[in-house]
């Protein structure tokens, strides 16, 4: 046992998927469809004899760099799993090739949710339920790495707070002294039973609110797994379902802050959950953005006769889509085309953007800059402000808070400037490959952002990734893989500095 739990992270990952293969193999046994049955069998059975014999292959080897090893291995998970998953994939699907299979489970496993697979029935519902479990298998692995490798290696958003340089461990830290298995072994029986049970009670609530099986669980995993996967019908094609929204906005608050997921190992306690920071500016967000969303089609339309039911409707709709975004997941509320209908407006995409681009909590299955950076670089202007006006004024707030407005917040404007670049860069090459400018910047954000789902609902048409060429498609998966690893990760694992001894 001892040596099992010492197997390389990629050999674990293998196996696990390889075992998860054997659910879409029941549940397409269940409804009677034995060839793809057989293709989850072969392939589960393939994955697991090949992951046996690289575990006997390097039973003995052993790591000497640590840190290094783990956001080498981080980063491989995400080169080398859609491969492996998307064999079942291919194989059930006749008329795709592999390399769009790839791209979908990169898509799935990054927690992005871009698919090039839209038009409804396209997809048998085991195919679908493959999707979302990839896609909620990768946000317990984001939230796993986030404790576990990148929170240890000062990375992640926490050198916001620890106002440490991002990528060097603190003396005497974890990842120091322990085995990396014991690590990952350690956070992941204490994160996996309660990340379970949470969809699990999602998927009941979902299930009485009148969903059917197969979709309620897809928005249970894509929910928590901000993948905001779902099987062919988002909430906007059925708008008398108000319940299921509703259970779904309650759910959302996992990914505002590490600390609304109990048992996981919170990296601070500073500040009670009133006074979380990423709380208090996502609470900010939720009720601005709505608010110039539904004033936007309010005043486009002076004799607004829809009732008081109606407005609230819009309102409702507005509110929940604006949280959806801001985490990242990218479900879209039946009531955001209502204020639409009687305002002959189009809902600005481009509140919808900046909330991906701002994300969800540090720790979090959420992509973007993140809220704790974002709020950084506010506290730090308003504090400039202040100084402007009053020179001689000192700034209060405590060790932290001076700290989060000093170097977390010097920091967190690295990031945005290295996101930034990242984005020019991206859209540069789309441009090169014959992508319009505006296509360009919503598939961009989206990909950077992991909200696939964004580029259906934040232009004036939307953006399909399945138009994309084979080259565009390269491209976005790249951003997807940096969006989600981050780029401060990426600069620590290949600066020199990280491979001295």
């Amino acid at each position: 046992m001892s040596r099992l739990a010492r197997l390389p992270l990629l050999i674990w990952l293998g196996i696990i998927g390889g075992a998860f293969m054997y659910l879409p193999a029941g549940h397409a046994l269940v409804r009677g469809n034995m060839p793809v049955s057989r293709a989850f069998f072969y392939s589960g059975t393939l994955v697991l004899i090949v992951a046996a014999m690289l575990a006997i292959a390097t039973a003995n080897r052993r790591s000497k760099d640590v840190a290094r090893g783990h956001l080498a291995a981080m980063l491989a998970a995400y080169l080398v799993m859609p491969l492996v998953l998307a064999i079942p994939f291919n194989w059930t699907v006749p008329d795709t090739s592999f390399f769009n299979a790839w791209f979908e489970m990169l898509s799935s496993f990054t927690t992005t949710g871009a698919t090039l697979y839209d038009t409804p029935g396209r997809l048998p519902d085991t195919l679908h339920l493959w999707r979302a479990l990839v896609g909620w298998l990768g946000g317990f692995f984001v939230i796993l790495t986030a404790v576990a490798v990148m929170a240890p290696m000062n990375l992640g958003g926490i050198e916001v707070i620890s106002g440490r340089p991002p990528g060097r461990p603190a003396l005497g830290a974890w990842i120091e002294v322990a085995d990396p298995s014991e690590r990952i072994q350690h956070h992941a029986l204490r994160i996996f039973p309660v990340y379970t049970g949470l969809t699990l009670v999602l998927w009941a609530l979902l299930l009485v609110s009148g969903e059917p099986g197969i979709f309620a669980l897809s928005f249970a995993m894509g929910t928590l797994s901000t993948s905001g996967i779902y099987p062919g019908v988002d909430f906007a094609q059925q708008p008398g379902l108000r319940m299921g929204e509703m259970f779904v906005f309650l759910f959302f608050s996992v990914a505002i802050t590490r600390r609304m997921l109990p048992g996981l190992a919170s990296i601070e306690r500073s500040f009670r959950m009133r006074d979380n920071p990423e709380v208090q500016f996502a609470a900010l967000l939720m009720l601005s953005a709505p608010t110039m969303l539904v004033l936007r089609h309010w005043l486009g339309n002076v004799d607004y006769t829809g009732g008081l039911g109606q407005f609230a409707h819009a309102l409702w709709g507005s509110i929940f889509t604006t949280l959806s975004f801001m985490t990242t997941t990218g479900y879209v509320s039946g009531g955001w085309d209502v204020a639409r209908g009687w305002s002959g407006l189009d809902s600005s995409g481009l509140i919808l953007l900046g909330l991906a681009v701002v994300g969800g909590g540090v720790g979090t299955a959420a992509g973007g800059v993140t809220l704790l950076r974002v709020y950084a670089l506010f506290r730090h202007s308003q504090r400039e402000m202040q100084r402007i006006i009053h020179p001689s004024s000192i700034g209060g707030g405590g060790p932290v808070a001076r700290r989060i407005r000093g170097e977390g917040a010097y920091v967190a404007w690295i990031f945005l400037m290295l996101f930034a670049l990242s984005a020019a860069v991206a859209m540069m090459a789309l441009a090169l490959v014959g992508v319009g400018f505006e296509s360009a910047l919503i598939l961009t954000i989206s990909a950077l952002t992991t909200t696939g789902p964004l580029a259906g609902v934040a232009g004036e048409v939307p953006v399909l990734w399945s138009d994309q060429t084979a080259a565009a498609k390269v491209i976005l998966a790249a951003a997807m893989v940096l969006g989600r690893v981050e780029t401060l990760a990426v600069l620590a694992l290949i600066t020199p500095a990280t491979w001295r001894r």
